[in-house]
């Protein structure tokens, strides 16, 4: 990835408009005429530019993957909720990390399926 300095040099560059100009027999400069750019379209939609590289496969969505997701979490929430001088009881720290893993299980399922649906899409389109 460039660094701030490079990307601000590229802007600086891109920043300023350059005339194309041609020299004719007498040795003065013309301006040349850009071609206008040729838009691909298919079905009244422009065509999406091809990826270099090949599309990641997204597994379908499952309550085990999603449960398994939300339950790595609950070490982590109860050991967030720990730090602190008010720290809550422990067994309230607990219920809490249940409760937000309750909560993530459906949310983490919900996403996988979002993911598998536009894998789906994208496979279909040409």
């Amino acid at each position: 990835m460039a660094s701030k300095k490079q990307r601000r040099r590229r802007e600086k560059l891109k920043r300023h408009e350059w005339e194309l100009v041609q020299l004719d027999e007498e040795g003065n400069e013309v301006l040349v005429e850009e071609a206008p750019e040729k838009k691909a379209v298919t079905n009244g939609k422009p065509a999406a530019k091809r990826r270099s590289r090949p599309l990641r496969e997204v597994k379908p969505p499952s309550w085990s993957r999603a449960a398994k997701r939300g339950l790595l979490f609950v070490p982590f929430l109860y050991i967030f909720l720990s730090i602190g001088k008010s720290a809550p009881p422990v067994m309230m720290r607990i219920a809490y990390s249940a409760l937000y893993a309750v909560v993530f299980i459906p949310m983490f399922f919900f996403i996988d399926r979002i993911a598998y649906r536009a894998y789906q899409r994208r496979l279909r389109q040409p």
